[in-house]
């Protein structure tokens, strides 16, 4: 899909329930709460669940880097049986806003992420906003995937990472 067509393009808006592809069934709903579901999430990631230096590695730096998403963005979290297991935003960046996506490796391949991005890219187009910016390791095939799957278009390619934008 064109960006020019994926522009025009409206995407569901939280609150979402569905089931995954393994059987459970999960909501997604705009989040502004407290951090410590989201912490209790992120200590479980391990190495190969993090990119680019996030999330960060250890609870205190998770607890230093959660305020600012949570106060500054539009955030949408996956809930599993009361426990978050996905976490999205949208932190405002200059004139556009960065997103940002992440999925508890227990719950990877599923079909949480794409169902995800789609959530918080339509909690994106309710909250007035129309360009959404991220930057993704060249190495990351799936989530490559993902962006160009709903519209995202490459903008700047460098070594170890590449930019991708979309209007909304």
């Amino acid at each position: 899909m064109s960006n020019a067509a994926a522009a025009d393009h409206d995407f569901p808006r939280p609150p979402e329930t569905f089931t995954d592809h393994d059987g459970r069934t999960v909501t997604i709903e705009a989040y502004d709460g407290a951090i410590d579901p989201l912490v209790e999430m992120y200590v479980d990631f391990g190495p190969d669940s993090r990119s680019q230096g996030v999330p960060p590695r250890t609870e205190a730096d998770i607890r230093d880097w959660l305020p600012n998403l949570v106060g500054d963005g539009l955030n949408v979290v996956v809930w599993h049986e009361g426990r978050a297991v996905g976490h999205a935003v949208l932190v405002p960046y200059q004139d556009t806003s960065e997103l940002a996506i992440f999925v508890h490796p227990d719950y990877q391949h599923a079909g949480i992420g794409s169902r995800l991005i789609r959530v918080l890219l339509g909690y994106g187009q309710e909250n007035g906003l129309d360009r959404v910016w991220l930057s993704v390791s060249n190495t990351n095939h799936v989530a490559r995937a993902l962006y160009e799957s709903v519209g995202f278009e490459t903008i700047a390619k460098e070594r170890v990472e590449m930019e991708m934008e979309r209007a909304l």
